[in-house]
This record gives structure tokens, C-alpha cells and sequence, in this order.
């Protein structure tokens, strides 16, 4: 009982604060303006960790490498937590071990950033239809521009119908069913 309330608290708190450095890390990469809401509150959420590893790590371009960095350990503390609540011996544990570890933080780090897009896509989609001038508007335009555009220069819209995020969608959902999870059990098989 202990046992799950630990892994749901760190399953919770470090799933939150990967998607926070992740979305300040795309929002950053796709220079979403800075003056709306979404960016203003991943950038107050973030700062305390984001601002002192930046100070080792410096930015790459308008690549954040430490808002990466930190959704890669949060993701890697993720793991390791939920090991050691399952009383894995990670002491004696071998190299494969570690190794699996540093690939579920990858993973983890993938299917993060794949459902942030969806989740923004799903939105804009929504905000296009009941309220297309919300001030999160050109937050969402900036960061899915990257995944629907080269979609919407391949299938015209049909009607007046973007079906762009139908097809990132479904790419999405494939690509996690067919690489991901399967890449994902992998690494899981060597606990």
C-alpha cells in the first residue's frame, strides 16, 4: 500500500515537472511568444531548475540543453524511484541494469514530448472551433506549426476541413505503438 503511494507520488510529481522543462524547452525551440500565459507559467514554474543548470550548461542555439537535460533526469529519478520502492537490488545490480534505466529515461522522455504535441494539437483544434483568439493561441500555433505543416503542404484541406491533426494524430499513436512501447518492454524485461 506504502508501495503504491510512493510510486503514484513519483509518477505524479516527476511526470509534471518533465512535462514543465519539456514545454519550456519546445516553447523556447519553436520561439513561441514569450508574453502569453503557457510561457510565462512553464518559465516561473521551471526557473529554480532550469536557471542554475543553465548556468553549466549553456543553451545551444534557441535549444534550452538544460530544460532537456532536466526532463531526462527527472525521468531517470522516475525509474530509478520505482525500483527502489520495489526493493530491486540496484546496488549489486549489473551494467544491463543501468542501461535499461537511461533507456526508460529516453523512452520516457519520447513519449512525453509525443503527447505534449497531440495534447496541443487536440487543443488548438478545439480553440479553433469555440474560441480561436485565446491568448494561448499563438503558444499552440507556434509549438505545432513544426508537426502540422508539412502535413497541411501534402493533404489540402478538404471542404474547408484541415485534416492535418487527424494525421498527426494518427502517426503519433503508430509511432508509439510500433517503436516506442515495443523499445519500451524491452528495457523494462531487463529488471
Amino acid at each position: 500500500m506504502v508501495t503504491n503511494a510512493l510510486q503514484f507520488l513519483l509518477h505524479t510529481l516527476l511526470g509534471l515537472f518533465t512535462i514543465a522543462v519539456l514545454l519550456r524547452f519546445y516553447l523556447q525551440a519553436t520561439r513561441a511568444p514569450f508574453q502569453n500565459p503557457l510561457s510565462q507559467a512553464v518559465v516561473a514554474l521551471t526557473s529554480f531548475a532550469v536557471k542554475p543548470l543553465r548556468r553549466i550548461i549553456p543553451g545551444w542555439g534557441n535549444l534550452d540543453i538544460s530544460s532537456l537535460l532536466l526532463a531526462f533526469l527527472a525521468q531517470f529519478l522516475l525509474h530509478l524511484g520505482i525500483q527502489l520502492t520495489r526493493e530491486f537490488p540496484l546496488l549489486v545490480a549489473g551494467q544491463p541494469v543501468w542501461i535499461a534505466l537511461l533507456g526508460l529515461a529516453l523512452i520516457g522522455v519520447i513519449k512525453f514530448s509525443i503527447y505534449i504535441f497531440l495534447y496541443a494539437v487536440i487543443l488548438q483544434a478545439i480553440l479553433s472551433w469555440f474560441s480561436p483568439r485565446t491568448v494561448i493561441t499563438p503558444a499552440l500555433q507556434a509549438l505545432t506549426k513544426p508537426v502540422l505543416h508539412p502535413i497541411q503542404k501534402l493533404v489540402p484541406m478538404v471542404n474547408g476541413i484541415d485534416l492535418s491533426p487527424l494525421i498527426v494524430f494518427i502517426i503519433a499513436e503508430l509511432i508509439l505503438i510500433l517503436l516506442v512501447t515495443p523499445l519500451e518492454i524491452q528495457f523494462l524485461r531487463l529488471f
